[in-house]
């Protein structure tokens, strides 16, 4: 029992912001089993296709599960219909999964939510996706893990509407960093990921490390 009380224990920082250009998803690195440090460089972000990514928090191996499963709908999807699919298609498919996770049988609830930030043919996306399977839709900014409630004050009080990418960038940091500064289980570093008209791009270590110092 105890060890599952520390499985459940784990706690993030994963953040994803609209802008007009684009979108930017980020996360610490750390990943945390109670008081225990388990990973200091653990990869928060995946790309599951060419168009759309993801951010996660909760369960390490529901959400690298979880990911393999909806990297491959998604290709098998496009292949029966030979197009890509909307990110909203996407957001379904994901909150499905999610819905069926949580209310599996075992001895460790599979919890694990989700960001999905994409890009299609009617515009850029940023969805929350809970890990209850439900499907909410933000338009400014959303956090999830244990060390949103101090990304959503810097969010909140730096956010405009029509921000470029470049300043969701510096924004992103910055929520990130002042989780990192307060909560415990946030840590070991910041990923950035953004998704614009050229596709998804990883922001390097020496431009986010830029930012934190500025």
């Amino acid at each position: 029992m105890d060890m599952e009380k520390n499985i459940m224990q784990t706690g993030t920082t994963t953040i994803g912001i609209v802008c007009k250009d684009g979108i930017v998803l980020a996360a610490d690195k750390r990943t945390s089993a109670g008081y225990l440090i388990a990973n200091k460089n653990q990869l928060k972000i995946s790309k599951i296709a060419d168009y759309a990514a993801i951010t996660h928090a909760g369960l390490v191996s529901d959400a690298q599960l979880l990911t393999r499963i909806i990297k491959a709908q998604i290709r098998l999807e496009q292949m029966r219909r030979n197009k890509p699919l909307y990110i909203k298609e996407v957001a379904n498919l994901l909150g499905n999964l999610l819905y069926g996770n949580i209310r599996r049988m075992s001895m460790v609830p599979g919890i694990v939510g989700f960001l999905l930030g994409g890009k299609d043919s009617k515009g850029y996306y940023l969805f929350d996706l809970g890990i209850d399977g439900s499907i909410t839709e933000f338009h400014d900014y959303a956090s999830t893990g244990s060390g949103s409630v101090f990304s959503y004050g810097v969010l909140e009080s730096s956010y405009k509407e029509g921000i470029t990418i470049e300043e969701g960038i510096k924004l992103a940091v910055k929520a990130i960093n002042a989780s990192m500064q307060r909560d415990m289980a946030s840590g070991g570093g910041i990923d950035i990921v953004t998704i614009t008209q050229k596709g998804i791009e990883k922001v390097m270590d020496k431009i986010i490390d830029s930012r934190i110092s500025a």
